[in-house]
């Protein structure tokens, strides 16, 4: 088992009403990542993983292209220290 990583996506476009955080949550806890996602007031979807890194790149990788009916511009993903975090909710 490989050291957990933990990074922060922000994804831009059209991302709101169009399911993308349910498809997150579910991608994520397939891949065993824990962490949260939510809607912001601005517009975007930012959401925080945590687990093994290939699993998170997975769901970074899914948040590239979104559910259908997604529109994604842009995905800015930033690294962070891992806090031990269990589960995946949806804010």
């Amino acid at each position: 088992m490989s050291e957990p990583t933990r990074v922060r996506v922000v994804v831009h476009g059209r991302v709101q009403g169009v399911f993308f955080r349910d498809t997150v949550r579910r991608v994520a806890r397939e891949h065993g990542v824990a962490g949260w996602v939510r809607n912001r007031s601005d517009g975007t979807v930012e959401a925080v993983l945590e687990g093994e890194r290939d699993d998170v790149q997975a769901v970074v990788e899914l948040s590239k292209e979104g559910p259908p009916g997604a529109a994604v511009e842009r995905v800015d993903v930033s690294d962070e220290p891992p806090e031990g975090l269990t589960g995946f909710e949806v804010a």
